[in-house]
């Protein structure tokens, strides 16, 4: 077991525990990892507040929304044009303002890519260790977290007077969407003010799709570098539109240009843990691994029987995936 420890001094010594769930949220609408962040923030034991962040019509309907979250039972609320985009450059100096002046001694997000850029910058105000990836939570201060892309395990123990802490949805149960009756505390304009501005918001590039959020999706079909060209991923989707899954792609497939790096699953993408999960094509790369290897059923295609992907599949076919893809689908019809 690891143990971190650093000289850090807080003026209020005497913190009453509590718990900060970074609330991830869209066009008003709570994303799914924030509801598995508030069930692991419960798991601490103590009291769950939620900031939401945001500004205009679609930050009061998501501060709304986490009122109603079951475990939580305070949201504070900052509704500011500064807030708008969920800048981590704004999100975490109102962070260490509220862990400040209430108190807070864990702060919890999802390890998606909105936690991922605030925590960082949120651990280096506060000057604390984040604890990232976190699976498991043994008590206030001891996390349980993968390393060497998910070889090995490691209980961390945290030291520091605030704990921040990053933790992957698919190992916590996601809280109730509905049935709290959370506090709604706006938050004081000053804390809500921007500050010096270091970045500008450019603009973003939605896909929108009819197929599940890859993320969240129950069943996903993943292609790899074995598909040889981005052309035959429409094998997968034609797949996937049968099961009504989402498809996602190796590392090596993003690389090589087959797909865009949002349909990337591994260890430097998105962690996935459906419960039917198609390997076609991937030859198994450690990193890929690591990003689905907790999916509860896992079926490979590949023509290479000595292929690594078969030691962690549920069932295995060994054959041309260009022969085979065509045929199940036809015969899911």
């Amino acid at each position: 077991m690891f143990t971190l420890r650093r000289a850090i001094h807080f003026k209020n010594s005497t913190r009453s525990k509590s718990t900060l769930v970074l609330i991830e949220h869209k066009d008003g609408a709570i994303a799914s990892s924030s509801l598995n962040a508030v069930a692991a923030g419960v798991q601490l034991g103590f009291p769950v507040s939620a900031l939401v962040a945001g500004a205009g019509a679609h930050a009061g309907a998501a501060a709304a929304a986490a009122a109603r979250i079951g475990g939580v039972a305070r949201v504070f609320a900052a509704d500011s044009a500064a807030h708008a985009h969920a800048a981590p450059e704004t999100l975490a100096p109102l962070v260490r303002s509220l862990v400040a002046a209430h108190g807070v001694t864990h702060v919890v997000a999802a390890a998606s890519a909105f936690g991922k850029n605030a925590v960082p910058r949120i651990a280096a105000l506060l000057d604390v260790s984040p604890v990232a990836d976190v699976v498991a939570i043994k008590d206030a201060a001891t996390f349980v977290r993968p390393i060497y892309a998910g070889n090995a395990i490691a209980t961390v123990q945290s030291a520091d007077p605030v704990k921040l802490l990053t933790v992957r949805a698919t190992a916590f149960a996601p809280a109730a969407r509905d049935g709290g009756a959370a506090e709604v505390v706006p938050v004081d304009a000053a804390l809500s003010a921007a500050p010096v501005r270091v970045s500008e918001w450019v603009g973003e590039e939605i896909v929108k799709s009819d197929r599940p959020e890859l993320g969240n999706a129950k069943i996903v079909v993943a292609g790899g570098r074995g598909l040889k060209n981005g052309e035959n991923f429409k094998l997968l989707y034609d797949l996937a539109d049968k099961v009504g899954g989402a498809v996602g792609a190796s590392r090596a497939a993003v690389d090589a240009g087959f797909v865009s790096n949002d349909l990337q699953i591994g260890q430097t993408g998105k962690i996935v843990a459906p419960q039917l999960y198609f390997a076609v094509g991937i030859s198994g790369a450690i990193q890929h691994l690591a990003g689905m290897k907790d999916s509860k059923v896992i079926v490979s295609i590949n023509k290479d029987a000595e292929a690594p992907i078969f030691q962690v599949s549920d069932f295995g076919l060994v054959g041309d995936l260009f022969k085979v893809l065509p045929e199940l689908t036809e015969k899911l019809k």
